[in-house]
């Protein structure tokens, strides 16, 4: 079998025993105790815990999952990877161990074609029940099944809380494989028994002196690993020589030319191409954007690894994007979304290996400066904090560094280095929490748990008749909040809708007899389905069982829901402006504005921005209807339904259609006709991270007065300039040209002055030449930058400050011949901004900063020298 069968058959054999078929969740978990999707059960948590309802006991999924916990690994063996797809059948209070078994063993024999004199089984040590069933019922040889300790064979949540035995399946791979001792058994650190099934019997809850309880309901969570399974089947010993990973190296194959097999490095690099390039095309088309925190961090590193792996491979042209279409070939049947943004992946990936260029010759430096100090105090050893730093900040791997250091016949402190990576994997394992069972929501979860949710009935009405189900003051469930409390309401029904999706969450009244008792200041959903109403009680104070009349602020709704669909307009004159990569990565809608963040990999030109304000209020003065209906994510689509990025979805979705042009999976609050939206203004545009735009606009009456304020400011310049409005600007440009002419005449005569002691030429690491220095007198940023272009010349590089009006300007600026020595302009005013109180940055060749601290000034010249290694 192929991986797309083993995948398909595993899926329909637990639909053949009652499972639901569900499908992977994003990569980007709900819990917020986990920074990435690590499992199949992570979706389930809720279920597992009773607070959420599935609507079956029985379900089965295959499940997209990172883990990078231990990164450096990946590569050097052929089971580890960071991207990988886990097979998964699950109970909730169903079925438990004896159908779980039973069912393994007959997949796996009966399903697959295994040798059933290949399987081996490992159980808990104390799990007598275990043992029984696959030697009774099942019918497997007793001197098959081992006995494992807790570590291997016992699963917790956490020091307290869901626990119990496991239950694991291997596949003897034959002597030939694994180390030839005589007492290889499962459990061995050899590749001869493959664990391929962990079957978790999820039966006791822990107290916290230890004791463990019966749970209630009786839970099973199973992961099959799909790499591994495809490798038994397909009669191989590395997960890199199964059907995907083997096509996707190929294409790396091509890319460096250095075939696959000869062992050693080249096969490391091989690889990490292969298996980085998969987890980087899941990563972003999930929603994920490279940074330098959280999990753009991780996408960013595994980025960064595998274009300094192509480029110990001899590739120094791009690699990633072309490796990504790779993945999309062999993996857009079975996950849409990747095929969905793949120019968007094109976009990052080809971006972001540009930018670690530079990164990348600034690392070499780092580490040719700290080879010749420690030669210059005649060590032999490199510390190995430095090889560390090269390692996490510039994404160099140790062997690498050894390497390097190994020419100028030195080894590295290996000690120092691997203290320090163990440091780093402990603070990972805290953030990430792959174990934690927490889940937000506090007391409210347990409200979800006893009342099932909360019926909204906002999309239909302004006011409904609603029962108080639940009152929280401070945390606690009362029976009671009275007046001038702040108290947080959970009702049977109501018409507001909970913030989420990026709109706002709406405020208004409960009221009794008509007579408010409720003030609410806003809305939330702290758990999925429950919406809770925010606010301060009134006069007569509200109770549990209380019949109220929920009303909404409706004309603040109605600016919401104008502004909500002016999104779905703007996203999709982006779209016909800038290309389809561009596409939604996070959003505010409230009453008075919009904000909305989109990927693009540059700022957006004058023409452009007009052309997107045009394009969205011709369709806006066109009338479209607007309406909103409800399918199953498969139907969605298979009709092009647009998925917003980075966005999570259930099996059923909400489709919004503005006319026929637009089709975006959406849950907010709309207008029934574009007309009702008026006008959109464009308010500003700007950068918000790396690949990520944003874009402010307002509309109907705030566009209205948008417009009235600049007019005034158009009419009251014109009045200052003594023209008519359509004049200002000619007004403008002809003052602004006799000042030019009058600054460049007060230059002459007094001029920029440098002394020998703050403008020096050097030479750099790169062997161009280079200016640095300070202004000794105020110089405005314009003869700075005329200044620069002197110094520079045809071959250098030059790095400048001045202040002027107490704020400091830092530019950096290389010829072509530099900066293809290695300067890096933006690199230079990033290490320098921060020491003169504030920032900056831009692209090798032009870079600009600036700050309020003067007294910086000398020390951020010298750390521009020392970065740039200048003599």
């Amino acid at each position: 079998m192929d991986s797309a069968e083993i995948r398909e058959s595993f899926l329909k054999y637990f639909e053949s025993k009652g499972s639901v078929r569900r499908p992977s969740s994003s990569l980007i978990p709900d819990d917020p105790s986990l920074l990435l999707t690590t499992a199949g059960m992570v979706q389930f948590k809720p279920v597992f815990l009773g607070v959420t309802d599935l609507g079956s006991t029985r379900a089965t999924t295959c499940q997209k999952c990172v883990r990078t916990t231990d990164i450096d690994i990946i590569g050097t063996t052929g089971r580890h990877h960071s991207f990988f797809e886990m097979l998964g059948n699950f109970s909730f209070g169903d079925y438990f161990k004896s159908e779980a078994c039973a069912w393994a063993y007959e997949y796996s024999v009966s399903v697959l074609g295994l040798d059933p004199d290949r399987l081996w089984y490992s159980i808990y040590e104390d799990d007598d029940e275990a043992r029984a069933i696959w030697r009774d019922e099942v019918g497997v040889p007793a001197e098959r099944i081992v006995r494992m300790g807790a570590k291997d064979n016992f699963w917790a949540a956490g020091p307290t809380g869901p626990c119990g035995p496991c239950s694991e399946l291997y596949y003897d791979q034959g002597a030939g494989v694994g180390c030839g001792l005589d007492t290889c058994a499962p459990g061995c650190d050899c590749d001869r028994f493959l664990e391929y099934w962990n079957l978790v019997f999820m039966q006791f809850d822990r107290a916290e002196d230890g004791t463990l309880t019966p749970l209630p309901k009786q839970n099973i969570d199973t992961g099959m690993g799909l790499e591994r399974m495809a490798s038994i089947l397909q009669g191989v010993t590395s997960n890199y020589e199964t059907d995907i990973l083997r096509g996707i190296m190929t294409k790396a194959e091509e890319l460096t030319g250095i075939t696959y097999g000869g062992g050693g490095r080249p096969d490391t690099s091989l690889r990490i191409l292969t298996d980085h390039a998969r987890a980087v095309t899941f990563m972003i088309a999930d929603g994920i954007l490279p940074s330098n925190e959280g999990r753009g961090y991780v996408l960013r590193r595994l980025l960064r690894r595998a274009v300094r792996h192509a480029r110990l491979l001899g590739r120094e042209e791009p690699v990633m994007s072309t490796l990504a279409e790779a993945v999309i070939e062999r993996m857009g049947e079975a996950y849409p979304e990747i095929v969905e943004h793949r120019e968007l992946i094109r976009g990052i990936t080809d971006s972001e290996e540009q930018r670690f260029g530079a990164t990348l010759r600034q690392g070499l430096a780092f580490l040719e400066r700290e080879v010749a100090a420690a030669q210059e105090a005649s060590s032999a050893v490199l510390d190995g904090r430095k090889a560390f730093a090269l390692h996490d900040t510039y994404g160099f791997p140790v062997e690498l560094t050894s390497e390097i250091v190994a020419e100028a016949g030195m080894t590295v402190d290996m000690d120092a280095f691997t203290a320090e990576m163990e440091a780093q994997r402990e603070r990972g394992r805290a953030a990430v929490k792959d174990e934690s069972w927490a889940v937000s929501g506090g007391v409210f979860s347990e409200i979800a748990a006893g009342i099932g949710g909360t019926d909204f009935v906002g999309y239909e009405t302004d006011e409904a008749d609603a029962t108080v189900l639940a009152v929280v003051v401070d945390g606690v469930r009362v029976e009671r909040a009275e007046a001038g409390s702040a108290a947080e309401v959970v009702l049977d029904t109501t018409p507001f809708y909970g913030e989420q999706g990026g709109q706002v969450g709406d405020t208004g009244t409960l009221s009794v007899a008509g007579a408010p008792v409720f003030e609410v200041a806003g809305t939330a959903l702290p758990v999925p389905g429950l919406t809770v109403h925010v606010g301060t009680v009134a006069d007569g104070g509200i109770a549990v069982g209380d019949t109220v009349q929920a009303a909404i602020d409706q004309p603040r709704r109605e600016r919401i829901r104008r502004n909500h669909t002016a999104t779905h307009v703007l996203h999709w004159a982006l779209r016909r402006v800038l290309g389809d990569h561009v596409k939604q990565s996070g959003s505010l809608v409230a009453p008075e504005r919009l904000r909305f963040d989109f990927t693009h990999f540059e700022a957006l030109t004058a023409e452009q921005l007009a052309k997107v304000e045009r394009l969205a209020n011709t369709k806006i003065m066109e009338d479209h209807p607007v309406r909103a209906y409800e399918t199953s994510l498969a139907s969605a689509r298979e009709a092009g339904v647009t998925a917003l990025f980075g966005e999570k979805y259930g099996e059923f979705v909400r489709v919004l259609e503005v006319g026929a042009f637009s089709k975006e999976l959406c849950g907010g609050t709309h207008v029934g006709r574009t007309t009702e939206m008026g006008l959109v203004k464009i308010v500003s545009e700007g950068g918000v991270g790396a690949n990520l735009r944003r874009i402010e606009a307002v509309t109907s009456f705030d566009a209205y007065e948008l417009v009235l304020a600049e007019e005034a400011v158009l009419a009251e310049t014109a009045a200052a300039l003594k023209s008519r409005p359509a004049e200002v600007a000619e007004k403008v440009v002809a003052l602004q040209a006799r000042l030019k002419t009058a600054e460049q005449a007060a230059r002459s005569s007094a001029g920029p002055r440098f002394d020998r002691d703050h403008l020096k030429l050097v030479s750099a690491e790169g062997g161009y030449p280079l200016s640095y220095g300070r202004f000794l007198n105020d110089v405005p940023a314009d003869v700075v930058r005329e200044e620069a272009d002197k110094l520079r010349g045809e071959d250098g590089a030059v790095v400048l400050a001045s202040e002027a009006d107490g704020r400091v300007l830092l530019l950096a600026s290389g010829s072509p011949a530099a900066v293809a020595a290695g300067f890096d302009a933006g690199a230079v005013i990033r290490e320098m901004a921060p020491l003169v109180g504030g920032r900056g940055g831009g692209k090798p060749a032009m870079a600009q900063g600036g700050g309020d601290d003067p007294a910086g000034i000398e020390a951020a010249l010298e750390a521009a020298r020392a970065l740039l290694g200048a003599e």
